[in-house]
């Protein structure tokens, strides 16, 4: 018996892509702006907007290069994942089996759990807030939800989280909207993000 395969609806796999080309342009950009802070030379496109709001405390910080690199190159690399697997989604008429998606969730998850643990370090350990890595994080987390709703509801990890997934689907934007709202009341609270600006 053949095991069996899933696959998004275009929908989902468009929303997949368009985060991750998103974030990705956005990795590039962070890349230019990290060699350009290294070489002294002027930013490409300027992320300073106030002594809070700016780039250069996080992305020369260790936190900024965790592997011994900046952190963008994490992102050029990883964000063709989505793209890639919304056109293959799109491409396969069969879809793929459940081990291909449980990795790429895993992936994803993966990558929001990092934009998380940077938005914490920025808010209350290096006192700032990086435009460029902030859009990041809002291409990251709808991605995540979307991609954990989709698998859960379609049994891509077993029956059981079926229902879940159903209800993180359907609430998927109010959940979105709840996790930046964290992030950016936390921000408030700590830094006054609005008074610096």
């Amino acid at each position: 018996m053949a095991e069996r395969t899933y696959r998004p609806g275009a929908g989902t796999a468009t929303l997949w892509m368009v985060t991750a080309v998103i974030a990705w342009i956005v990795s590039f950009l962070l890349y230019l702006e990290y060699i350009g802070q290294l070489n002294g030379a002027a930013p490409l496109v300027s992320c300073s907007i106030s002594p809070i709001v700016t780039c250069g405390p996080n992305l020369l910080s260790p936190a900024g290069n965790l592997l011994g690199f900046t952190n963008s190159i994490i992102g050029i690399v990883l964000f063709t994942g989505p793209v890639f697997a919304g056109v293959g989604a799109l491409a396969a008429p069969r879809g793929m089996r459940a081990w291909y998606w449980r990795v790429y969730a895993l992936f994803v998850l993966g990558g929001f759990v990092f934009v998380h643990v940077l938005a914490y370090r920025s808010v209350f350990e290096f006192g700032s807030l990086c435009p460029w890595c902030m859009v990041v994080w809002l291409m990251t987390i709808p991605l995540f939800w979307s991609v954990t709703g989709w698998t859960l509801r379609e049994g891509v990890w077993g029956q059981a989280p079926r229902r879940l997934g159903a209800i993180i689907s359907s609430w998927m934007p109010a959940i979105v909207v709840v996790d930046y709202a964290i992030i950016a009341v936390a921000a408030q609270l700590r830094l006054d993000v609005l008074g610096s600006l």
